[in-house]
């Protein structure tokens, strides 16, 4: 399987809502960029981290990085490999033995930001889910497979508020697609 790895660039909010936030990663030539949604908490978790705020030293996720380098032989990696009822599929892997743990996309972004732990994504996937990378852009992409059962209602009855009847059709299909899962 071949792999890129990728590169933290920012956190951003999904506008219209209170309690979603985007993580955005680049490959490392800052040439393609997937998004990855998560919970408001883990957002401000990333905000800190960009901000280097000093708190973060004593904070679970560098804690334990410190524990893991300084107290053990263990190398970690985290990749990315697929897409499951709306969510990234992701593995934090001890590169020794390749024995998997299942870890949420957004806790694993920020593990790799606390713990300076690799994140890779298979290129396949990368290239169906990412888009260009542009750095001055106000704005990301979603990728609907990739947005939660309740996004995707919310944003289909949003499209048919609007009478966007094309966009609405495409959010059926991806409920439709996945209910015969």
């Amino acid at each position: 399987m071949s792999r890129i790895r990728l590169v933290f660039k920012g956190v951003s909010e999904i506008v219209g809502t209170d309690d979603l936030g985007v993580l955005v990663l680049t490959d490392e030539k800052e040439q393609r960029q997937i998004t990855v949604v998560c919970d408001k908490a883990m957002a401000v978790q990333a905000e800190l981290r960009v901000h280097r705020v000093p708190i973060t030293q004593i904070m679970l996720p560098e804690v334990l990085s410190k524990v893991i380098a300084n107290q053990t032989e263990l190398q970690l990696e985290i990749l990315i490999s697929g897409i499951d009822d709306g969510q990234y599929r992701v593995m934090l892997y001890n590169k020794d033995t390749l024995e998997p743990t299942l870890i949420r996309a957004g806790d694993a972004v920020l593990l790799s930001m606390a713990g300076n732990i690799p994140i890779y994504i298979d290129h396949d996937l990368m290239m169906r889910q990412s888009v260009p990378y542009r750095e001055d852009s106000r704005g990301v992409s979603l990728p609907v497979n990739t947005i939660s059962d309740e996004m995707l209602q919310a944003a289909l009855d949003k499209a048919v508020e609007d009478e966007n009847y094309e966009l609405a059709s495409h959010l059926r299909d991806e409920q439709l697609r996945r209910g015969k899962k």
